[in-house]
This record gives C-alpha cells, structure tokens and sequence, in this order.
C-alpha cells in the first residue's frame, strides 16, 4: 500500500525544545513520510532562525511575522518590513498574526494594528496569510471582511478552534482551515463539530509543534511525524480512507501555497 502523504502546514522548529535534536527530528518526520512542512514565525527577531531552516532543508517552507501575543513588542512593524522579509524565495506566507483574547499578553488594539499590517503585506506579496484566532469571533470576522474588501487574501485559520459562525464568515471571503492535534483530545467535542462540516477543499493538517501532541501522544513533545496521527484522527471523522483523505488534503494545500506546488 502507498504510504499516504503528509504535510504539516504549521511546525514551530525554531524552538528552544529543539536546539538538541532539530535535524533528528526533521528526518523522523520525512521517515513517518512527511514530505513539506511550514517553519512559522513567531517574533520578527526569530525570523532569521526561521528561514535559516527553511534555507537548509528543500523540503521546509517558511512563514514571516509576529504572533499577536507579541503585538505590543512589535509596534514599528510595517507592511514594508514584512514585504521586505517576505520576498524571500522561501516564504511563502505571513503570520501568525491575528487576535487572541484568551491569554490577552497584548492590547486588543495593538494586535489589531499589527494585525492590518500583515494583511497589507500579504496582499502585496500575493502570499497566504496565516491566521491565530482565539475567543475573538466577532471581532476577527469583522477584521476579516474588512481586509478582504481592500483586496484579495489568501486566508488560512490556523489551527482552528473558533466558532461555526466565523468558519461561515471565513468560508465566504475563500478560506482554509487548518485542523491540528486539538482534533484528538478528549474535550474538544466543539473542534470536532465544526471540523466535521467543514468543506472538505477547505481543509488542512498541523501539528503546531512542539504544541498539542494528539493522541496517543499526549504529554509528550509534539514533532512533525505526529502529523499522521492527526491526519489519521481527521479521516476517521469525515469517513474518509486515509489515502483518500491524504490526498485530498495535499491538494488543497497546494492550492493554498501555489508556490510549493512547483518545486
């Protein structure tokens, strides 16, 4: 049997967690038959790291930005900043960026801020842009709406564990959704409602490593490999066969990341 493929959209390989064993972990994942991953940035000031990784590894792609929990520490970035990075071969997209009103680490007016110029920035670089939205419905569907309507977006959910009615809103302006471990856990029955009517040329995995292993590796350090136990989770839930479902699932993310398709 063909081993399915697998694609983990959202990897967080700069982190400190893996400074020992980074190049151990990559090749277990391309073992496990992982075959692209997204490296994500979450400060400017790792940016550098971030691409340093995609630059050695053809297989790794990366992403520009600052995570909204950095906001206020990222007051001085401008779109043509973000532009400037993002012109670099290998990203292909920009983010994390978005609003999180859960931990609240940054005013809502500053991710907001921030926020704007990442779309700017998406938009004129023709890349995605990367999501991180939590206990913000509302508002992110009403940013959402109005970025697109300055232009164009490529939009990706990242790790999506909002609500019904931003995922319509989001579906409307031609969004993806990206589904990582949180799928598998024990409470997350809401996760898996929605994930259960999501479109399926809607839909992609992640693991967010080092973040949220999935079952049955919960407790541990999450790594790119265990992206084919949310792939797994994702295909039983929707009735899919798994090489059907990691098929499908590759080829929304091409469509997502036009540029990785040809390389």
């Amino acid at each position: 049997m063909t081993q399915p493929m697998l694609i983990d959209s959202h990897v967080n390989l700069h982190h400190h967690s893996f400074a020992e064993d980074r190049d151990a972990v990559i090749d277990r994942a391309r073992a496990a038959g992982v075959a692209r991953m997204i490296a994500i940035c979450d400060k400017i000031e790792n940016f550098a790291q971030v691409i340093a990784i995609a630059e050695a590894n053809e297989d790794i792609f990366a992403s520009v930005g600052a995570h909204p929990h950095y906001a206020k520490d990222h007051l001085d970035l401008t779109a043509d900043r973000l532009i400037e990075l993002g012109a670099h071969p290998k990203v292909v997209g920009v983010g994390e960026t978005g609003l999180d009103q859960h931990y609240k680490f940054s005013p809502v007016e500053d991710q907001v801020r921030v926020f704007r110029a990442h779309a700017l920035a998406a938009r004129s670089l023709g890349k995605t842009l990367i999501i991180h939205t939590r206990e913000a419905d509302e508002a992110m569907a009403e940013l959402l709406e109005e970025e697109a309507g300055r232009g164009p977006l490529r939009i990706l959910m990242h790790c999506y564990t909002s609500g019904m009615e931003l995922a319509k809103r989001a579906l409307a302006l031609g969004a993806y959704f990206s589904f990582s471990g949180i799928t598998t856990f024990k409470n997350a029955d809401d996760v898996r409602a929605v994930a259960r009517e999501m479109p399926l040329d809607r839909v992609i995995v992640e693991t967010d490593c080092p973040y949220l292993a999935p079952v049955p590796f919960r407790g541990q350090r999450c790594e790119p490999a265990h992206v084919a136990a949310v792939l797994s989770y994702f295909c039983k839930l929707r009735g899919l066969e798994e090489g059907e479902g990691s098929a499908l699932l590759a080829e929304n993310f091409f469509r997502l990341f036009p540029s990785i398709a040809s390389r």
